[in-house]
């Protein structure tokens, strides 16, 4: 098993001891390896609905749309998402 130091401010190390006082994680290794474990399956998440989405857009054929208009509908379909503000 590999041994990692991490630096960081204090108000993180606080964070980070909080969750293990609170009995949510035995040790601060178990708080950290939860967090890269769900990273990894946010990562994975994201990687099958882009293939899904890539696939729906093969299905699709050819737009008659501009460029324009598939653009402004992809960033509206983001605002209702949340990935984008009111302003993009």
């Amino acid at each position: 098993m590999a041994r990692l130091t991490i630096s960081m401010p204090d108000q993180m190390n606080d964070w980070v001891e909080a969750q293990v006082s609170a009995g949510r994680y035995g040790n601060v290794s178990e708080y950290f390896r939860d967090l890269v474990r769900r990273d990894q399956e946010r990562r994975e998440t994201a990687i099958n609905e882009l293939r899904v989405m890539l696939e729906r857009a093969e299905a699709s054929g050819v737009s008659k749309h501009s460029l324009i208009e598939i653009l402004d509908a992809a960033r509206e379909e983001a605002r209702q998402k949340g990935l984008l503000d009111g302003e993009n």
